[in-house]
């Protein structure tokens, strides 16, 4: 807690001053341009990956970056998902999985969260991912397994958001995208799933390729 105090005192001394238009401004309003679904995960930073200033994304943050079929539990992550799509009209929506996920540990394991009940309940959300994984992926162990269910969960979960009516209606005229990132914590590396690939690709080989 103690470094949690010494960081607020340096913001506020600080970083506030050096950046007070731009917290002037955000106090009337917020515009972001993309929805940011990531998991809880202590080691993920959503701002400091991408870079962003506050006001530049809408983040949702829960263990497995899971996001539950429309009607299947009208919460938080759905709610989010409603105004940053209908209200702050963001552009982009980013699901963004990691290495080392535990959520995604306890689908593999689900013997070990017998007291977790409320995590076990909440991984439910992921249910398509453990049949995914188990009818296409029984070939592979360890850590080629381990690797597999993260991303084919980023995967479902795009398939979640597209039963959200806001998200629908937006992907259906064209003027909203849906993105799959799983980000290495060892590494700094992105992979994003390239559509016509169907497979995931480095970020930055996938924009070296894009350059003329």
């Amino acid at each position: 807690m103690e470094k949690v105090l010494k960081g607020l005192v340096k913001f506020q001394r600080d970083v506030f001053s050096k950046k007070k238009k731009l917290f002037s401004s955000l106090s009337q309003q917020q515009t972001p341009s993309v929805l940011f679904v990531t998991c809880s995960d202590s080691r993920i930073d959503p701002s400091l990956l991408t870079q962003t200033d506050p006001g530049d994304i809408f983040i949702i943050r829960n263990a497995g970056n899971l996001i539950p079929t429309y009607g299947a539990a009208i919460g938080g992550s759905t709610a989010t998902i409603e105004y940053g799509v209908s209200v702050l009209k963001v552009k982009d929506i980013i699901i963004c999985g990691h290495t080392d996920c535990g959520a995604m540990k306890g689908l593999l394991h689900p013997e070990k969260l017998q007291d977790l009940p409320a995590v076990k309940a909440w991984l439910q959300h992921a249910e398509t991912t453990v049949r995914i994984v188990k009818d296409h992926c029984a070939h592979l162990k360890g850590e080629a397994l381990f690797a597999a269910t993260i991303r084919e969960n980023v995967l479902v979960q795009m398939d979640h958001l597209r039963t959200h009516p806001a998200v629908a209606t937006r992907l259906r005229w064209g003027d909203l995208r849906l993105h799959g990132w799983v980000y290495s914590i060892g590494t700094g590396e992105v992979w994003v799933y390239d559509e016509q690939k169907k497979d995931f690709v480095n970020l930055l080989q996938k924009k070296s390729k894009e350059r003329p």
